[in-house]
């Protein structure tokens, strides 16, 4: 099946039918208002990347339960078997269960003007609007959250999860992790704490717990919603749509309205909130992904606001040959193409001033390094800061050797691999992707779902392209990642190796 492309912005996905979010009226109890309790079972973690097994929702209207209604759905993509494990649910109970377009009409009728109230509610909240999207219908609701909500309301409870929530309130489940009997825990738990603590003690909890975070003006409401929870890379781009900011992060939704949020921002906080127009974001499967794409993204596009990660091309390392003599500034691929390479630096003066304070301190021949011009003896000799390498007092093979021991802090690590490797990475959520890279250089990443193996993603890696420019900024987060033996790393051959699955 066709994998969802995790590039975002929002109202991307809006429809002609789009619903209006219906806030009910507010002289009502927030506790009284009508609810919509909703859980949902998936394929997996990520509503990008999984699909809805089945979903149930449990209305109600001032404490009074209205209707119980759950189905189960074809996600039209295989249940892992630990999945399957947790939730009971098999490949065969789906089998014959509509997809979730066929039912998507049902779901909209039951959460139209109610609050969306869900355990995790984000999780759930998320999945829905997922599918409704994929359907062709854009849904947007307010939210409470029951994990939130029984943090404010048991704040010395050491856990928070349904089953601890349950227990605590002496309830019953008589299915956990299917969808109608969640649901309808929730709803007993609800009424456990209205009646216990009254409208009013639970309203201003509810308040507490569902505040909505600030945007500026100009950007659409919609944003809060739509960004994920999910490790990604966000841009922030100005009215020509030309990227002003380009970050990472582990957690796309908290790191984005963190840059709106507090009312004492600095004043590069204040202008580039005032300068951003639209934002756009591309979610990766963890960190690696996620600071590999944000080193490209910076380097290519250069936005204005980004100080790092900006000096990637026109880099320099020295090349020291073995036979003593004077060392090359050259490009650090080249280098490590032709042996011991040591340093990265932005310029060839740079790397000259670098060279002459190491040989200063290690009492190199300056002549020698070609740091120096002239014959004969060097200024060094003559006020005891060489060994004479120049005049032939100290072998050059010796003093080759001096200056490879004073860089040795400096090296840069050979490629270990005889060719391309594929890194695979897995988020918590279960997102996997695998990394592209050659000789320290990201190539691109490709989508792994549960049943792709190493061959087919072999045959797709072989045909990026390796690039030019040695880009230190991703040498550096690569040779920090990457060690040889690690079992996400295989070589991308042509041929096809015997352990591959």
């Amino acid at each position: 099946m066709d994998r969802p492309v995790l590039t975002g912005a929002p109202g991307a996905e809006a429809a002609p039918d789009d619903l209006p979010e219906r806030e009910p009226a507010a002289a009502t109890p927030l506790s009284g208002q009508s609810l919509a309790f909703v859980d949902v079972e998936t394929t997996g973690g990520h509503p990008a990347w999984h699909r809805v097994t089945e979903v149930a929702i449990v209305t109600m209207r001032d404490g009074v339960v209205e209707e119980e209604w759950s189905a189960l759905v074809n996600p039209g993509t295989s249940i892992p078997p630990s999945i399957q494990a947790l939730t009971g649910i098999t490949p065969d109970m789906v089998r014959d269960a509509p997809p979730f377009a066929e039912l998507a009409p049902q779901v909209l009728s039951r959460l139209e003007g109610r609050r969306f109230v869900a355990h995790n509610a984000r999780f759930d909240y998320g999945f829905l609007r997922a599918e409704l999207a994929r359907a062709g219908h854009r849904f947007t609701a307010p939210l409470i959250c029951t994990v939130r909500l029984s943090r404010r309301l048991d704040p010395d409870g050491r856990r928070h999860n349904l089953d601890a929530v349950i227990e605590r309130h002496g309830l019953a489940c008589e299915a956990r992790h299917r969808a109608l009997p969640d649901a309808r825990a929730l709803a007993q738990v609800w009424d456990v704490w209205r009646r216990s603590l009254g409208a009013a003690q639970l309203d201003a909890a509810i308040l507490e717990v569902s505040r909505r975070p600030s945007l500026p003006s100009h950007l659409p409401p919609d944003l809060i919603d739509d960004l994920p929870e999910a490790p990604g890379v966000y841009r922030f781009l100005a009215d020509s749509g030309v990227p002003i900011y380009i970050g990472k992060a582990n957690n796309l939704r908290e790191r984005v309205l963190g840059h709106f949020m507090g009312a004492t921002r600095d004043a590069k906080s204040q202008r580039l909130a005032a300068q951003t127009r639209r934002i756009e974001w591309t979610e990766t499967a963890g960190e690696l992904g996620a600071l590999l794409l944000e080193s490209r993204l910076v380097r290519d596009l250069k936005p204005v606001y980004n100080r790092r990660l900006r000096g990637g091309g026109g880099a320099l390392s020295w090349l020291v040959p073995d036979d003593g003599g004077a060392p090359r500034a050259v490009d650090p691929a080249e280098a490590l193409r032709a042996g011991d390479a040591f340093g990265i630096y932005p310029s060839e003066r740079a790397a000259r001033t670098a060279l002459t304070r190491i040989a200063r301190d290690a009492k190199l021949c300056l002549r020698v390094l070609g740091l120096e011009s002239g014959t004969g003896s060097c200024f060094g000799l003559q006020v005891g800061r060489c060994a004479g390498a120049c005049v032939g007092r100290e072998p050059l093979a010796r003093h080759g050797a001096r200056l490879k021991l004073a860089l040795l802090p400096f090296k840069l690590k050979a490629w270990p691999w005889r060719g391309p490797v594929g890194v695979r990475e897995t988020g918590s959520r279960g997102v996997s992707q695998v990394h592209v890279v050659d000789r320290w250089q990201y190539l691109g990443s490709l989508v792994a779902g549960d049943d792709d193996g190493w061959p087919r993603l072999r045959r797709d890696a072989l045909s990026f392209q390796v690039e030019d420019a040695f880009d230190a900024d991703t040498y550096r987060i690569l040779s920090r990642y990457l060690k040889p033996g690690d079992r996400n790393v295989r070589v991308l051959d042509a041929a096809p190796r015997a352990d591959d699955p």
